[in-house]
């Protein structure tokens, strides 16, 4: 059984069948000459992308027969993309067709390279979809790991397991992580799956709080401490006793205060502000930072004693762009999540978004994916949320966003990160892009790309 990806050629004209057949030796072509042979074939090859003449038998001078296969097309496999061709009122069809749910337009005469890119950008776009569909399924029957976390990505899983392995031991746990990556819903799902899970799971964000106050938030203070403390009031600390203390951003814990609390992982006891009783205290110390501790420490504003009590076991949390998958899974999960809460119906998400999600960096984590796609629930007015929608559209490229620039800039990332995937090995990345080696070169140097290899 052949691995080649399968391309479904509609067109009546045997010359043309011929060149195209000829010209992608790296698909299994599969030709049909009219509607029925058309329909037959995607029943039993299923093919992921099909080229369809819109002149067909009984109507070859016409687009009647070619929109009537069309719509049979996409009612029979709606997620085929269909790439169609007319040399009738080129313009209007193409409007129609894409209305229609077509995936792309061309025009003849064919010019064989370029159809040949909005081939290739049709069949990443369907491999994008069939991943989007397979972490879906998958995401419905479990997509959720310890804490709650949405992940269907090996690097996050293998985070995760780790998390409830330590979970049992009475040790702390330092997790490093960039800003939006999940460390509080880990540390959760630490506290819950620890023996500890009957008691409070007490959390402070050490960056939110001026530094004046962050010293009585966590220890306390007494009656008469200072001005305005009218009451005796117990800090963090003594609140989570018996339970677990989540220290976030502890990197801005300033340099004075973190005398005070090596003190307490030492010995265990606290003293609150203003008072000279010392005070057991039972609890386990999970801690999470952004920042780079090491350098912190180099430079003087970080305690290397302290960052070694609070680090006995560190985990490190990979950034949404290194968990493969991911964001599609989780734009799925926000999106099924925000229009149930604000009483909105889509279907889903577009191939351009898809396309978006999987190749923006998300600098912000999964906070600013989550962001995203609650503005866009709320103010998009179609049926399925766009990269427009999501405003994953570069202002910069907007100007230029023809159809043909936007298939080479989606030709452009897919090499890249198939060159980076393959350590510059061309043979390997073709494999991945699926065309052969001498088709890659032929695309690095059209696209500049060859410094790649």
């Amino acid at each position: 059984m052949s691995e080649k990806p399968k391309l479904l050629v509609v067109e009546d004209d045997a010359g043309l069948q011929r060149q195209l057949k000829w010209s992608y030796e790296d698909q299994e072509v599969i030709l049909a000459g009219d509607r029925e042979a058309a329909l037959d074939a995607l029943r039993t090859h299923q093919p992921a992308v099909v080229t369809l003449d819109l002149g067909l038998p009984p109507d070859p001078d016409g687009v009647t027969e070619g929109f009537a296969t069309l719509e049979a097309i996409l009612a029979t496999r709606p997620n085929t993309k269909v790439i169609v061709a007319s040399g009738h009122g080129a313009r209007e069809s193409a409007r129609r067709a894409i209305a229609m749910g077509a995936f792309d337009f061309y025009h003849k005469p064919v010019d064989i390279d370029e159809l040949g890119l909005i081939v290739r950008r049709a069949y990443h776009v369907a491999e994008l979809e069939a991943e989007n569909r397979r972490l879906a399924e998958a995401g419905s029957s479990g997509d959720k790991v310890l804490g709650g976390i949405v992940t269907a990505a090996p690097e996050m899983i293998k985070v995760a397991r780790m998390v409830e392995r330590v979970a049992t031991a009475n040790v702390s746990v330092m997790l490093l992580g960039a800003s939006g990556t999940g460390k509080e819903l880990l540390a959760k799902g630490l506290h819950n799956a620890s023996a500890r899970a009957g008691e409070a799971f007490v959390a402070i964000n050490c960056a939110a709080i001026p530094e004046n106050l962050l010293e009585s938030e966590l220890f306390g203070y007494e009656k008469g401490a200072f001005t305005g403390a009218v009451k005796t009031q117990p800090g963090k600390i003594e609140m989570a006793e018996g339970g677990t203390l989540f220290l976030d951003e502890v990197g801005d814990i300033p340099l004075p205060l973190q005398v005070k609390l090596l003190r307490f992982l030492q010995e265990r006891v606290i003293e609150r502000v203003g008072g000279r009783k010392t005070i057991p205290v039972d609890v386990r110390i999970v801690c999470a930072t952004h920042q780079d501790l090491d350098a912190m420490i180099a430079a003087g504003r970080f305690r290397e004693d302290l960052f070694y009590r609070l680090a006995e076991i560190v985990v490190r949390i990979p950034g949404l762009k290194e968990r493969p998958g991911d964001a599609v899974l989780l734009a799925q999960y926000f999106l099924t999540r925000f229009a149930r809460e604000n009483g909105r119906d889509f279907k889903g998400l577009t191939p351009d978004a898809i396309a978006a999600i999987s190749d923006w960096p998300w600098p912000g984590n999964v906070r600013e994916l989550e962001n995203r796609m609650k503005r866009a629930v709320i103010m998009a007015e179609g049926s399925r949320l766009t990269a427009a929608d999501l405003d994953l559209v570069n202002s910069s490229d907007e100007a230029a966003l023809t159809l043909k620039v936007a298939r080479e800039n989606a030709d452009r990332q897919a090499i890249r990160r198939a060159m980076l995937r393959a350590d510059g090995n061309v043979s390997t990345a073709a494999k991945f892009l699926g065309v052969s080696r001498p088709t890659l070169y032929d695309l690095l140097k059209q696209y500049g790309l060859e410094n790649a290899a």
